[in-house]
């Protein structure tokens, strides 16, 4: 029988600012500059108050159909932008036993149930994940979560070396077994939703577990499922794989280090950019002249404040 998630803990809360710049190249050369960068929002675990953007020029704030909060530029020089805010997050904790969740709706199940680019659901992929709840003798949704999550965990390393890793290609995660946190999350998600659970991508920052204040090198993303008659349930495949100690707890939470800025894959921009939807969206993206610019300056930084606001 599979270990029960119990969670009678109160929730731990963390309080930090957090300054997020970024800017296309003075030297960039071209007649139209556009400039995009998330915004991170509100929900059950995490509030964002004294949030101000100051920016080389006017600027506008949009949300998307996910509820992804996006600043954008245009203008006819290189533009560059610094977004600061408060945010006060709480240790995402599934509880004890059944919720009684009601069932999402139509739209959210499809939504949820989508295959992306680099997750598609083709017959190779449900062939697999069959596989792997088979062998696992599970059949509610929680026991085939539980056995796809120890899958993951149990046959992927953690390792950021050569090419082909954090693009969330199922394939490449499938056959290389290893990648960061990306890749692990593209099997987690991609073998769910083969089985008929929706589940989803959120993207952010990690924050360094001590406190103080600094700079952040790079992204963190983690995934959830919707469980019936449960809901959605927090789980966080690649740091149970660097910290095999965490495996139970990161079936069922995620900790307060760290804050959430979009959520979901293949993204269409507000106003819409002229290339392929994003992958993801975490890092600023521009065009010029209707291209995509790469090599943005971008510098992420983070100090930890006493108590903001309560949940």
């Amino acid at each position: 029988m599979m270990a029960a998630i119990l969670f009678a803990q109160q929730p731990r809360e963390r309080h930090f600012s957090f300054e997020y710049r970024a800017a296309v190249p003075a030297t960039a050369v071209g007649k139209s500059f556009r400039l995009w960068v998330p915004l991170p929002h509100d929900d059950d675990y995490q509030r964002i108050t004294n949030l101000k953007i100051d920016s080389s020029s006017a600027y506008t704030v949009a949300t998307d159909p996910l509820g992804n909060r996006i600043a954008s530029i245009e203008s006819s020089t290189p533009p560059s932008i610094r977004v600061t805010f408060d945010c006060s997050r709480k240790e995402h904790l599934r509880p004890a036993g059944g919720t009684g969740a009601a069932p999402l709706s139509d739209e959210e199940r499809t939504r949820w149930l989508k295959p992306d680019r680099m997750v598609p659901l083709d017959d190779t992929i449900r062939k697999w994940a069959r596989e792997v709840v088979i062998a696992a003798g599970a059949h509610t949704d929680l026991e085939m979560a539980r056995a796809i999550y120890n899958h993951v965990v149990a046959t992927v390393k953690y390792d950021k070396t050569g090419k082909g890793w954090g693009r969330g290609d199922i394939y490449y995660a499938c056959d290389a077994r290893r990648g960061n946190c990306t890749d692990f999350h593209a099997i987690f998600i991609g073998y769910a939703r083969a089985m008929g659970i929706p589940a989803r991508f959120s993207i952010g920052f990690p924050i360094p577990p001590e406190r103080g204040h600094g700079s952040i090198a790079g992204y963190h993303c983690w995934a959830e499922f919707y469980a019936k008659g449960i809901g959605w349930i927090p789980i966080d495949a690649s740091e149970a794989g660097k910290d095999p100690s965490k495996r139970e707890y990161f079936f069922g939470a995620h900790d307060e280090n760290r804050v959430e800025f979009t959520r979901g894959r293949d993204l269409q921009l507000i106003p819409l950019q002229a290339g392929d939807p994003l992958n993801y969206f975490i890092y600023p993206y521009a065009e010029v002249d209707g291209k995509p610019v790469d090599d943005l300056d971008r510098v992420f930084t983070w100090t930890d404040m006493s108590r903001l606001t309560s949940f």
